[in-house]
């Protein structure tokens, strides 16, 4: 019952933001910059849409891995209850943002939009900030050493190779 109450907040969550950070406000740049869908379906949109489904799959298999192993959602009023370093997270630290940067950059592919490629660059410039001056601090709080551990062992942004033994706290 805990993972399911944890899933549907998840869920609620994620909706809200991906409506509005990665839907609605692009949306609203396009509009505004007076971008409209491509007229037909050509090797470009097609790489466009590929990018983007490939990133948004990243991202709600992470918003799911909060919830059902971690116990929580990604909203920061709602941690997870748990270290999540299963799934995506056993290779970065941060796959949810990754997932969402690359819907972006699939739409501003698919738009041909330079508007949404410096939308891109500065949601990844305020997420970068956010997880170093909030995130990562409230994560070293909640989980102390588990954290440390997860931190020296598994890479932030670039999933290159694993620095060491895989953490212990693998979805517990």
């Amino acid at each position: 019952m805990i993972v399911v109450a944890a899933l549907v907040r998840a869920l609620v969550y994620a909706t809200l933001f991906i409506g509005f950070f990665l839907v609605f406000l692009p949306a609203r740049m396009l509009d505004r910059s007076g971008i409209v869908a491509p007229p037909g379906t050509g090797p470009v949109e097609i790489v466009g849409i590929v990018v983007a489904a490939l990133g948004a799959l990243l991202a709600v298999s992470c918003i799911l891995t909060f919830a059902i192993a971690g116990r929580g959602t990604p909203a920061p009023f709602d941690p997870p209850r748990r270290l999540v370093a299963i799934g995506p997270y056993r290779y970065v630290r941060n796959p949810m943002y990754i997932g969402a940067g690359f819907a972006l950059l699939g739409a501003a592919i698919y738009y041909r939009s330079l508007v949404l490629v410096g939308y891109l660059v500065a949601f990844l410039v305020i997420l970068a900030l956010f997880v170093r001056w909030y995130e990562e601090p409230t994560l070293r709080r909640m989980f102390g050493k588990e954290y440390e551990s997860y931190c020296a062992n598994t890479p932030g942004w670039v999933p290159l190779r694993r620095r060491g033994a895989p953490p212990s706290m693998s979805g517990r």
